[in-house]
């Protein structure tokens, strides 16, 4: 079991009136602090495949690459080693297996083995028309007539909960394994409400409101989320295809990249599938995996202002942007409710608020900085200046039943009241739009304040993370391919990053990558109607951006002396394998040397070394060129065996 604080670093407990920091497990990002107390309580849970997390994910869990037709023998092998296998992926020429780790290195001899590399851990990265669907032009889309109908879009997550009041109208085609309509950390709920929330009269709307088809595989659960691996990432996805998915959102993620995970996302994407993923919430500009592989779209988060959030990972796989702070959408439980003369508000329970219902008439009692005379009344409170605790302190003292702290700027936000002489009186957090509109036009009405929880209700929360970003670009692309629905994967996304809007830097950048999506100016792009773009980047139409999808080293040995090799596969930053580009690469470490080779019609070249005695190498791509083709350098530049 950990601490609180192991988990969620400063939030627990925190208590200044700023906005709390956002504390992140994985690439989940929880910003309401309710669900913080009760996800402070350790990280073991069960596989969805039924075996046990450790507290740690298992460091000889590894994938391996066997030779064609090799398949047999290896297995056996395997088997004699004492193996558990995880999966098997016939078309990847592999099995994820968890093998002794007194047995790894002669597995790493097998001379039926081309490549033992680890099964990375893979984290999830957290009627009110939330800001996002607004920024990013969804009901432009709309009054066209184009929502998503018709499209399958596959959520890789923890499950959703098929009977929320949003949800329950939508279209679920099924899901993977039994259980995936339940969400015990509400991680996958939140970003499929994002997608698909319905068009009704309650809680929040999804960029395309329940007409895009959904497909759920569930790879995270317990209440934490804690992680799976990429190989179980590659079988969901293959599920994905299966289940006939044209899009794969995946608010998840890892440092660590796999040339098998990479091969099978290259895989997807040349059946015509488009896989999304979460850039990463750790600040920096570490590359995370798989948004990192060219075949997928790499999602950064921007907040309502357009701004570059300040969590999100920077990196030259960046590809689009999308809104990720604050987001408000669907978590399986209810925390809290508030209603002002007849109508119900979306709000949430300040962590360490008593949980209570208390009704009385609304009062303005401005940012609640002195105590008032609030007797049985609920009182307005504009946040800023004290901390949320002594706001709640002064209604108390002024005779008020409850304290609603509302916004001082756009959006949603969620905080806490501390652990020390907290007020006993229910506290929640609502939206600056809400409170505003309460203020200037419901003074004097009757309202009631429900802080009681419900872990089977239909409820609403702002998170932020990449994680929310992702399921805007999903729910984007399934509604500007369902305007064109014969284009391909390749035309959807060049006419997402044509038509982004343009933030930082001119032309595409690390932050932003080439912007912010606009649904409705990437349908008329791809409709050839011009789009409007706004300087997003798709750059010189005559050239190819080319990336180094893997390089993967092996070894041979003949007597005493040893031969390596290095496979070399190029792609376009679509996908798309690059044949006759001249690549040049380097080999070092137990033997070195340099050589130019070109690509095949797969996008592969193979270099060989001169022989050497034993020992590591490594191999690094320094250049790819040819006619109409330029080089991006990328994490994916070096292998080593």
């Amino acid at each position: 079991m950990l601490p609180c604080a192991a988990l969620f670093g400063d939030f627990c407990g925190h208590t200044d009136e700023a906005s709390p920091p956002s504390s992140k497990l994985g690439y989940l990002k929880v910003v309401n602090a309710f669900r913080v107390r009760s996800l402070c309580v350790g990280v073991s849970l069960a596989l969805v495949a039924g075996s046990a997390f450790a507290s740690q994910p298992d460091p000889n869990r590894v994938l391996v690459q066997f030779k064609p037709g090799a398949k047999a023998n290896v297995e056996r092998s395997l088997q004699a080693a004492g193996a558990r296998f995880h999966h098997s992926f016939d078309e990847l020429n592999a099995f994820a297996v968890t093998v002794p780790e007194a047995a790894l290195n002669g597995l790493r001899n097998n001379p039926n083995v081309l490549l033992v590399e680890q099964d990375a851990p893979r984290y999830p990265m957290a009627q009110t028309v939330p800001y996002g669907i607004d920024l990013v032009q969804a009901p432009q889309a709309w009054a066209a007539g184009h929502t998503g109908n018709g499209i399958t879009v596959c959520v890789i997550d923890s499950g959703l909960k098929t009977n929320h009041e949003d949800i329950s109208g939508a279209k679920v085609s099924g899901g993977f394994p039994s259980g995936y309509n339940n969400d015990t950390c509400g991680h996958g709920t939140h970003v499929a409400g994002t997608i698909a929330a319905i068009d009704n009269a309650s809680g929040v709307v999804g960029v395309s409101p329940g007409d895009v088809n959904l497909f759920i595989v569930k790879v995270f659960d317990g209440a934490s989320c804690g992680w799976s691996y990429s190989s179980s990432l590659i079988d969901a996805a293959n599920r994905c295809a299966a289940a006939g998915a044209k899009i794969i959102n995946m608010s998840l993620g890892g440092s660590t990249s796999s040339t098998t995970e990479s091969n099978g996302f290259a895989n997807l994407y040349n059946q015509g599938i488009l896989s999304i993923a979460a850039a990463g919430n750790d600040g920096n500009n570490r590359h995370s995996y798989p948004a990192s592989y060219s075949s997928v779209v790499s999602v950064a988060a921007v907040d309502a202002n357009k701004a570059h959030a300040s969590f999100s990972q920077y990196t030259n796989q960046v590809e689009l942007a999308a809104p990720g702070v604050a987001v408000l959408s669907t978590v399986p439980w209810s925390a809290a409710s508030t209603t002002v003369d007849g109508t119900g508000y979306l709000v949430s329970t300040m962590d360490g608020s008593v949980q209570q219902s208390r009704s009385g008439a609304i009062a303005n009692g401005g940012d609640c900085s002195t105590v008032g005379s609030w007797s049985g009344r609920v009182v307005m409170c504009e946040r800023g200046g004290i901390a949320f605790n002594d706001k709640a302190r002064n209604v108390q003292a002024g005779g008020g039943v409850a304290a609603i702290i509302y916004n001082n700027v756009a959006g949603s936000f969620a905080g806490t009241l501390g652990t020390t002489n907290v007020a006993t009186i229910p506290t929640v957090a609502m939206s600056r739009e809400d409170g505003v509109f309460i203020v200037g036009n419901k003074i004097g009405t009757q309202a009631t304040v429900n802080t009681s929880s419900d872990p089977n209700g239909s409820g609403y929360e702002a998170w932020d993370g990449t994680s929310m970003a992702t399921p805007h670009v999903s729910g984007a692309a399934a509604v500007v391919w369902s305007a064109v629905p014969d284009a391909t994967n390749q035309q959807v996304r060049d006419a997402l990053a044509a038509t982004a809007e343009d933030l930082g830097a001119a032309g595409r950048d690390n932050y932003y990558g080439h912007g912010l999506i606009r649904v409705a100016d990437a349908i008329a792009y791809l409709q050839g109607n011009g789009g409007g773009g706004g300087g997003g980047g798709g750059g010189d139409p005559g050239t190819t951006t080319a990336v180094v999808d893997s390089v993967t080293v092996s070894a041979s040995r003949k007597g005493k002396n040893w031969k390596a090799s290095a496979a070399v596969s190029v792609r376009s930053t679509g996908g798309q394998a690059i044949a006759g580009a001249s690549v040049t690469g380097c080999f070092t470490g137990a033997v070195s040397g340099c050589g130019t080779g070109t690509t095949g019609s797969n996008g592969t070249v193979t270099f060989s070394s001169a022989n050497y005695g034993g020992g590591s190498v490594s191999f690094c791509v320094n250049s790819v060129s040819g006619t109409g083709i330029s080089f991006q350098a990328g994490a994916n530049d070096c292998g080593s065996n």
